[in-house]
């Protein structure tokens, strides 16, 4: 198993330059299991949704939903990104909405409270929008 940054992860998505492009793709076509590290994804849909790429949530669903189907590509926490990746593709869409990291938050604490044998009474936030999630509370 071998494990990609961030910016060798967006190379491999955009192609947006040819040199380090090939050379991601090469990581990605190798024989190996690539780990794809929670905080990397979170920095890649911060990214692609920021003001260089403005890629709509639709398209961001698109990607992670692409990045799932390939067999050799594994997440930190599978389940959790997957159940984080259902609740943002049906959040509230608008300007303001939640976003993917918000998700991932709530889900990643819903796991870990479930591995540590506890009950999750909630994750605080003073955000509006990530309190469309369950298990979220505010502050």
């Amino acid at each position: 198993m071998i494990a990609v940054d961030t910016n060798v992860l967006l190379r491999y998505l955009l192609h947006d330059d040819v040199a380090q492009a090939a050379r991601a793709d090469a990581v990605f076509d190798a024989d190996e299991t690539i780990l794809i590290a929670d905080v990397v994804l979170a920095e890649t849909v911060w990214t692609l949704s920021g003001r260089k790429y403005r890629l709509a949530k639709a398209e961001i669903v698109a990607v992670l939903e692409r990045l799932f189907s390939e067999p050799g590509i594994r997440f930190e926490d599978d389940q959790a990104v997957w159940r984080a990746l259902q609740a943002y593709k049906t959040s509230a869409a608008s300007a303001k909405g939640a976003g993917f990291a918000d998700a991932l938050i709530v889900f990643k604490a819903r796991r870990a409270a479930a591995e540590a044998g506890e009950a999750l009474n909630g994750v605080y936030t003073f955000d509006e929008a990530m309190r469309q999630f369950p298990h979220t509370a505010p502050l």
